[in-house]
């Protein structure tokens, strides 16, 4: 009798690497620019930022920055939303730069309007068509998340994480966005796999409260702190991207029936920050439950969960909240 085969080495990954690079408006976005404009000095790395000041207009400039050079091109689209930016530009950009032997890393500047988890879906799920010499399918055929890494400015961001200002309100998306600053501000934060902190907060209070926030929203993502933007360097940035654990989610994205606790949070209070758990086994009365929520998330960061409504017994509803901003349907 032969004994089993040797078992085969695992084949190399060829996809070409996607750093994404997150951050609110402000000495944050000013971060975002700075750590990639220090990483687009790198041997074979691109830079690519889409700029969606002009979006109502159905216009976006596009910006692509190596160690050599910058180039502009400006974008007219048919209908000015950022999933059509996403779709009819990124994603063939994606697959386009991954083809040429010389790019070794795409970073993508991301736009505030931007969300990383959605780049990152749509990365994986959405189908690319039309770029010449390649077969149709989704870029992950050509990229692959290398991480997603979010800039904190210390001062600002539990306030915009606890608030109820929108976009639009904000002037930072179209007037049909209903997406609140709170959403985006806790979303980068929840899918990244590590975070440039800037700063301080207004005093040693908050800034141990925020310690503690971000500590229970990504337990395992190394967090580095710097003073401010011109602080960041292309060697800081690398040495953080190192001590990602090699288990970080890197662009997936979870379903709404996945463990709602990742890593290993602290359960416990500390600087007034806590995380709590609600579980039953009876259904919630619809009405009461609609009456009680303004009460529940008051002083809540985010919560997220699946519930049952006595009237609906046989659906599961997932409940997602950053800040006043409030998202429920069907998990």
């Amino acid at each position: 009798m032969l004994p089993d085969p040797a078992p085969l080495p695992p084949r190399p990954d060829r996809r070409t690497p996607v750093l994404l690079v997150a951050g609110l408006p402000g000495r944050a976005s000013a971060a975002v620019d700075r750590a990639a404009a220090a990483l687009a000095h790198a041997e074979g790395a691109v830079v690519v930022r889409h700029h969606l000041e002009d979006l109502r207009e159905g216009v976006v400039r596009r910006t692509l920055r190596t160690v050599l050079a910058t180039t502009e091109t400006v974008l007219e689209l048919a209908h000015g939303c950022v999933s059509c930016t996403l779709r009819a530009d990124l994603l063939p950009l994606l697959c386009t730069l991954a083809a040429r032997e010389s790019v070794h890393r795409i970073v993508l500047e991301l736009d505030p309007a931007f969300e990383a988890e959605a780049v990152c879906q749509a990365i994986e799920d959405v189908v690319v068509t039309g770029v010449v010499g390649r077969v149709d399918g989704p870029a992950a055929r050509d990229v692959r998340i290398e991480a997603v890494l979010t800039c904190v400015d210390a001062a600002s961001w539990l306030a915009d994480a606890t608030g109820e200002e929108t976009l639009a309100e904000r002037g930072l998306a179209t007037a049909d966005d209903d997406r609140t600053v709170a959403q985006v501000a806790v979303g980068q934060v929840d899918f990244a796999d590590a975070l440039v902190a800037l700063g301080q907060a207004s005093d040693p209070i908050e800034h141990d409260r925020l310690t503690a926030v971000l500590a229970r929203l990504v337990p395992e993502a190394p967090v580095t702190w710097v003073d401010s933007p011109d602080a960041i360097t292309a060697a800081e940035i690398e040495a953080l991207l190192t001590r990602i654990p090699a288990h970080s989610r890197r662009g997936r994205v979870f379903d709404a029936h996945a463990p709602l606790l990742r890593g290993q949070p602290s359960l416990l209070t500390e600087h007034g920050v806590t995380l709590v758990e609600f579980a039953a086994s009876r259904p919630f009365h619809p009405a009461r439950l609609h009456d009680a929520l303004d009460v529940l998330l008051e002083g809540v960061v985010t919560a997220r969960g699946r519930l049952w409504l006595a009237t609906q017994p046989d659906e599961v509803v997932w409940l997602e909240s950053a800040g006043g901003g409030l998202r429920v349907g069907g998990a």
